[in-house]
């Protein structure tokens, strides 16, 4: 185990300001994440390092349609998670009651990238913010190498964990389920308040992280329009319209087996409140083929990004990321990493 970093000593014990929960922990106990724990009056984490998720991706697959669009990210995870999702995807991993995985040095994390030809890394699978050291060295190093670092994240972060990572951390896909809706929050996913995750989105955007937003859309239990409402109306007024986001459909797994996939039909709901909310870049997600998969100028209707599924089939954007027919903005960051041309034929 190694020495965690951003905790407090307290009578009786400590408290963990990594993320949200701000645990109380005593001595011999671990935190909710369960890979916090406190020994001898210090903090450890028992996953520095402790990889047992790797591969390289597309970025789209992240999703992040607008940063570094064609290039390839070379994501990780360890084990655990700060969450209790019933329908999570990574459960094998992130409901793991003891960390598992192979040890690897920040360095050796790089070096695979690059043996990987990935522009980046990818802190995901899991949350990241319950490895927020092992991700810290890592991409300090990564951007030192010249490669960009992004998370995949529930957005349950603390200032002080923004503080800690943003001088490294270049955009980050902040993942709602249920449209943020604070009762599905705590009945499925055993999240207290949903109000943090919005205060660590405003403050990332102060730190000049690039965001895009998922939104899962789970039918008969996580259908809520009114909230989608307000997480889109709340994205246009703090972080702009030009904020990518993605509207994603659910499929049963691990403890939510008994519903049926996502209607495509709803999705598309959910799509028409975010635009008619005012967001311009409104994209549907896990519905192969679908219409809204690919970026669309707003101003001329040229179709600048074609994709399918996750995977880039064509990147039309000019070098600045703008629209080469009428030189439209179309919000796109880390031009310094796209891959313009057609996508690779490793994913696609």
């Amino acid at each position: 185990m190694k020495e965690a970093r951003l905790y407090s000593e307290i009578p009786g014990g400590v408290r963990c300001d990594l993320c949200a929960r701000r645990c109380v922990i005593h001595e011999g106990e671990t935190g909710f994440c369960r890979v916090r724990h406190l020994e001898d009056g210090m903090l450890h984490t028992k996953v520095y390092g402790l990889i047992d998720g790797m591969a390289a991706d597309p970025v789209e697959k992240k999703p992040l349609f607008h940063f570094a669009p064609g290039s390839h990210t070379f994501s990780i995870s360890t084990s655990s998670c700060n969450f209790r999702c019933k329908f999570c995807l990574n459960y094998h991993s992130a409901h793991r009651e003891h960390p598992v995985g192979r040890e690897f040095s920040p360095h050796e994390i790089v070096d695979m990238a690059k043996d990987h030809d990935c522009q980046g890394i990818t802190y995901t699978y899991t949350e990241p913010t319950i490895f927020m050291e092992i991700a810290h060295d890592t991409a300090k190093i990564a951007h030192e190498e010249g490669m960009y670092n992004t998370f995949v994240t529930n957005g349950y972060l603390t200032r002080e964990a923004i503080d800690y990572i943003s001088p490294y951390l270049d955009a980050a896909s902040v993942n709602f389920k249920g449209s943020g809706n604070k009762g599905f929050y705590k009945e499925y996913m055993e999240v207290p308040k949903v109000e943090p995750i919005f205060e660590a989105m405003e403050y990332m955007s102060q730190k000049n992280i690039f965001i895009e937003i998922t939104n899962l859309i789970i039918p008969q239990i996580g259908d809520f329009r009114d909230d989608t409402r307000e997480l889109a109306t709340w994205t246009v007024e703090n972080l702009g319209s030009k904020t990518p986001f993605h509207i994603t459909a659910f499929s049963p797994t691990y403890k939510i087996t008994h519903l049926p996939r996502t209607p495509a039909s709803v999705i598309e709901a959910h799509i028409t409140i975010a635009k008619d909310a005012g967001l311009e870049y409104v994209y549907s997600g896990n519905i192969p083929g679908h219409d809204y998969e690919n970026t669309i100028c707003p101003n001329c209707g040229f179709k600048a990004v074609e994709r399918y599924s996750v995977f880039l089939k064509r990147n039309n954007l000019d070098e600045e990321g703008k629209c080469p027919k009428c030189g439209t903005d179309l919000g796109i960051a880390g031009t310094e990493w796209m891959q313009i041309g057609p996508g690779s034929s490793r994913f696609f």
